[in-house]
């Protein structure tokens, strides 16, 4: 039997990376705003520029400084940390305030989720700035340091945003110590270093246990995980049920969850970068192919069939561009991806390139009849009311560009 299977026992060969993204607003601001960097930011869900209202969904390090934090009344930062533009000479601390934009951030976490499927079988999504990675059938733990730094350092060259990363032997661990050391941090614990990097932390750093929790451990005279470790466990099970005997399991690095992605993908895509904007159009054809490659890779090792295809292209300074094609059914046909890529890339003939995506969606993970490539010569489109023109997957239309704002997610980091 598999050490994995066994309750409160964790095999030492699970090597878990648990990703997040510092701050992930900010750093996609910062992203589209060179000048942020190292400045205070302020993103705001519900706020306009200029104005007093919405809240905070994410503030920079440099702004927390400032008693600037989540869920914060931007009115109540802006007591704290002056708006830029309205700010005295004399002021020495100034925030710069942005609003949500979310389908910019959606796209700049696709950038990272891509590299992370590229590096590991099995990646667990769990928000749209972090993700656990299983990496155990890839290598041990004397190469754990070097594929996490080198992971950090391709996240940033690709996506151009820092992550912490944490690895250990499971989830509940890998997400402590992916906290330790932020922002930028990597901190690695190994099975023999679990109990020793747990005890002296307080109990609401592990996972299930929240403020109300926290407080009623502390009621019984048990502050640090160290202590709740070396609790009785039908004590705990006692006052909380089974949770209980679960934080008793985390507090003594116990977790035999497995990493398992969280239902089927919507998408797979996969992303590159130019050292240097090119105008090339062979060279922006050539890259183009090998990313309809490595999708079409993934998409058969997943036994995928797609309906909608599409590409991204990412112009300067950090204009983000989508367009798609939706066949009449789905198939698995990579020269047909191939084809109708090099056909969506010719509006951006001569223009200057930074980017480039290539994505399949309207996934379908089933036994089913694919549609033929006559279908798909008459393709089927829906008009937006306006124009005609072929709506995308997420309902807009497929000539725009895609800079839809919502303001509807708070991000707590």
């Amino acid at each position: 039997m598999n050490d994995r299977s066994l309750p409160g026992v964790t095999s030492e060969e699970r090597i878990v990376l648990h990703v997040d993204m510092d701050c992930f607003y900010a750093s996609c601001e910062r992203r589209r705003e060179s000048a942020l960097e190292e400045k205070p930011v302020v993103v705001g869900m519900g706020y306009e520029a200029g104005e007093t209202h919405g809240a905070v969904a994410t503030a920079s390090y440099e702004a927390r400084e400032h008693g600037v934090e989540s869920a914060q009344a931007i009115s109540q930062a802006l007591t704290r940390l002056p708006r830029a533009v309205d700010a005295d000479e004399q002021e020495e601390a100034v925030g710069h305030y942005r609003p949500v934009d979310m389908a910019y951030y959606e796209s700049v976490s696709e950038e990272v989720k891509a590299v992370l499927h590229e590096v590991a079988d099995t990646v667990r999504e769990v928000s749209i700035d972090e993700a656990y990675v299983d990496v155990s059938d890839r290598l041990g733990w004397e190469g754990a340091p070097v594929f996490a730094r080198n992971l950090k350092a391709r996240i940033h060259e690709t996506a151009g945003v820092p992550a912490s990363i944490g690895v250990a032997p499971n989830m509940s661990t890998a997400k402590i110590a992916s906290d330790h050391d932020k922002p930028d941090g990597l901190v690695v614990v190994t099975p023999d270093e679990i109990r020793s990097f747990l005890a002296p932390l307080d109990t609401k750093r592990l996972h299930g246990v929240g403020p109300v929790t926290a407080r009623e451990l502390r009621s019984m005279g048990i502050e640090t995980v160290g202590e709740l470790a070396q609790t009785d466990r039908s004590r705990l099970v006692d006052r909380f049920g089974a949770r209980g005997g679960e934080i008793y399991d985390y507090a003594r690095g116990h977790d035999d969850r497995d990493v398992e992605p969280v239902g089927d993908p919507k998408s797979l895509s996969n992303e590159s970068a130019f050292t240097e904007p090119t105008e090339d159009s062979d060279r922006v054809r050539d890259r183009l192919r090998r990313l309809v490659e490595q999708v079409t890779t993934r998409t058969a090792r997943r036994n995928a069939l797609y309906k909608t295809i599409g590409i991204k292209v990412v112009t300067p300074p950090f204009d983000v561009h989508t367009r798609s094609h939706t066949l009449s059914g789905p198939v698995n046909d990579p020269a047909l991806v191939e084809r109708i890529v090099l056909d969506l890339i010719e509006e951006f003939d001569g223009r200057s390139v930074r980017k480039l995506g290539v994505r399949v969606s309207n996934l379908s993970f089933v036994e089913t009849d694919q549609a033929s490539l006559n279908d798909w010569e008459r393709p089927t489109t829906e008009s937006n009311g306006t124009d005609g023109a072929p709506v995308k997957p997420d309902g807009g239309s497929a000539t725009e560009n895609e800079c839809t704002r919502q303001t509807s997610v708070f991000e707590f980091t």
